[in-house]
């Protein structure tokens, strides 16, 4: 077994799974044990952080693992240069006691080998960012009680992608899941600039109680030329149609309800439907934990409020980076 690479369906489940790739990429290997559909990829385990220190330069021993590990994903996606998502997994986030959500981030559309290693790099500069700083010394942490994993995982071709609550964000009702979605990827939610659909499923029966569907203006989509996920104008034809059907739906409601009873906890889960996928295929899941504090505490939903702090964190397209806490545009070159 690699010291600093780490598949996802050869992690097992050992206890000490959380320490070598954190808890956000332990859940999903996990629940790929679990039988559970998630991602193809792999973990940068914490020891590779550990070993390339502060300065987050990658050591060669590291690099040519990860060179490795890229070619592999790519004979198994069967695609050259597959993009992927490239996502920090910190050793303690998310823990009972303390939410690091939004706090480290990570990059959607990133392909080819040189780009993949960048980003790595780049996760692991966001552990020393003012932001993440802030939460380290609100939590009496350290950066070195918290070295960084960081996944590599297939960037799944997403049609529709949002968030699955096992209980209700604002009112606490646990007799309901609550679905929240999008056309594309999630990273329109996350920048506030389009408000989701809304879905609420009865637990028992699987009826929809209720579907709001909102006027959806922005769709994130991966532009291939530009190798990158992108922002761009939400076709006249998708704005005010339901995002998801009677099937997607009971995929979706239960999915998480096996969620919440693998953990015997709340939860609240990140799904994707692939482009490709047919009828009864079952959802992509990229992220899961369980809920232990309450998200809604103000009484009032705010979908882009939450995507940006809990669901689906600080990910962005891999062309945007923050520096000092201000975004700035850079684009590397691409193969």
């Amino acid at each position: 077994m690699s010291r600093f690479v780490l598949w996802l369906d050869n992690a097992g489940d050992t206890e000490d799974l959380p320490a070598r790739i954190g808890p956000k990429l332990a859940r999903l290997a996990e629940l790929r044990s679990a039988g559970l559909t998630v991602p193809e990829g792999f973990a940068v385990t914490a020891d590779a952080h550990r070993l390339a220190g502060k300065s987050a330069s990658m050591p060669e021993e590291v690099r040519s693992e990860v060179v490795a590990a890229y070619e592999e994903l790519a004979v198994r996606c069967l695609r050259m240069n597959p993009p992927t998502a490239v996502r920090s997994s910190a050793v303690g986030e998310d823990s009972a006691d303390a939410s690091f959500a939004g706090a480290f981030e990570s990059y959607l559309g990133v392909r080819g080998p040189d780009r993949v290693i960048t980003a790595i790099q780049h996760c692991w500069a966001s552990m020393f960012t003012p932001r993440a700083t802030a939460h380290l010394l609100r939590h009496g942490r350290d950066h070195r009680d918290m070295p960084m994993a960081v996944g590599v995982l297939e960037l799944v071709a997403a049609r529709s992608s949002g968030v699955g609550f096992s209980a209700h964000p604002v009112t606490g009702r646990t007799d309901r899941v609550v679905i929240e979605a999008n056309w594309g990827f999630g990273e329109a939610v996350v920048q506030g600039h389009v408000t989701p659909d809304h879905v609420e499923v009865d637990k028992d029966d699987g009826r929809v109680l209720r579907y709001d569907v909102a006027t959806k203006q922005v769709l994130s989509a991966f532009d291939p030329e530009a190798a990158e996920v992108r922002e761009m104008p939400m076709p006249r034809q998708l704005r005010d149609r339901r995002v998801l059907d009677a099937e997607e739906i009971e995929r979706i409601a239960e999915a998480v309800c096996r969620i919440e009873r693998h953990y015997g906890a709340q939860v609240d889960v990140e799904w994707v439907i692939d482009r490709g996928r047919r009828s009864g295929e079952p959802v992509t899941i990229v992220q899961a934990r369980p809920i232990t504090t309450p998200t809604v505490e103000s009484g009032a939903w705010d979908p882009a409020e939450y995507a940006a702090r809990y669901a689906f964190g600080e990910q962005r397209a891999f062309g945007e980076q923050r520096a000092f806490g201000e975004q700035r545009a850079v684009r590397p070159d691409h193969p």
